[in-house]
């Protein structure tokens, strides 16, 4: 079962409910069909009133839920035949970075991702998505690979920032950043990247530079986290439900601000529900985008993608 968060409760307590009457149905042979089918009915009400008035702190909650779909779980749904490539040829390997080549609708394309885990362990092991040098390295060898052989690049966008660890400091953290974001804006071939978590700060960024962006309906993408904004600008990190509605970090907001080019639904209550329908769902987003991107020529390509770029922040 999916853990529960807490504006989540008052759903919980109408399934409990109904899964009680059920099982009291089953054993004393009583038919309680009439009284389950109205609190079925209740409680979807109660799931679409509550999912479709989220505010963004909520959006926060269940873009982190330990359960939520990550680049691993969308690529053993939505690609097939595919081969996890390793290392940076520079230093080693990073396990909060995953990025192969696969196929997708027919087309041979390179996928690259940051990485969560599910649990505490797998969170340790791949430094709660949070990419070293090595990581973006690993990236830009992938994605002049996917030029080189003229394989469109799917990145998959979901870390609370880039490791500011001294030990990336020493290897380069924001040179590695910074040339990551210019080889994606410079590559000649389609980009599609989807913020499929939370995607926040240069970390994000890092493989953030696309022909298309697309944000799951619950992700947020930002330049800072809210406990960080709160902390910078109010000295106190606990206000970051406060921080989270005025910097406007949901994907409404960025699809608003001309940033994200297309919002991708999820399940009702959040993509961690139902990963198969997510799944589906984004998959068809990509290969809308993918067909799009397909008809241009390279020449086209590059000047709308410069372009696309250049127009961020016009608020004119």
């Amino acid at each position: 079962m999916a853990a529960i968060l807490e504006f989540e409760k008052p759903i919980q307590e109408l399934e409990n409910k109904i899964n009680e009457l059920r099982t009291f149905s089953s054993e004393k042979g009583i038919d309680l069909s009439t009284e389950i089918a109205i609190l079925e009915k209740r409680a979807v009400e109660v799931r679409e009133s509550i999912y479709g008035s989220l505010n963004s702190w909520q959006h926060v909650l269940i873009a982190r839920h330990p359960e939520r779909p990550n680049t691993y779980d969308y690529i053993s749904y939505i690609f097939e035949d595919f081969i996890e490539l390793h290392g940076d040829r520079c230093f080693g390997d990073d396990p909060a970075v995953a990025g192969g080549i696969g196929r997708f609708n027919g087309h041979a394309v390179t996928v690259v991702g940051q990485l969560k885990g599910k649990d505490t362990k797998e969170n340790l092991a791949r430094n709660f998505g949070m990419a070293h040098p090595e990581g973006y390295r690993k990236a830009v060898r992938l994605m002049k690979q996917a030029e080189k052989f003229k394989r469109p690049v799917i990145c998959f966008i979901d870390t609370p920032g880039a490791y500011p660890g001294i030990g990336a400091e020493e290897r380069g953290q924001f040179e590695a950043i910074a040339r990551s974001i210019q080889v994606m804006a410079t590559l000649k071939v389609p980009i599609i990247t989807v913020v499929i978590g939370e995607g926040f700060s240069g970390g994000a960024l890092g493989i953030g530079v696309g022909d298309r962006i697309l944000m799951q309906e619950h992700s947020i993408y930002s330049v800072i986290t809210p406990e960080g904004y709160a902390s910078i600008l109010w000295k106190d990190s606990a206000r970051a439900r406060e921080a989270a509605e005025a910097i406007r970090i949901i994907a409404r907001d960025i699809h608003g601000l001309g940033v994200a080019d297309k919002i991708i639904p999820e399940p009702l209550g959040g993509a961690h529900r139902d990963p198969e329908a997510a799944a589906e769902m984004l998959g068809k987003a990509l290969a809308e985008s993918l067909e799009d991107l397909m008809k241009l020529t390279t020449e086209e390509l590059m000047t709308q993608r410069y372009e696309k770029f250049r127009s961020i922040g016009n608020l004119k």
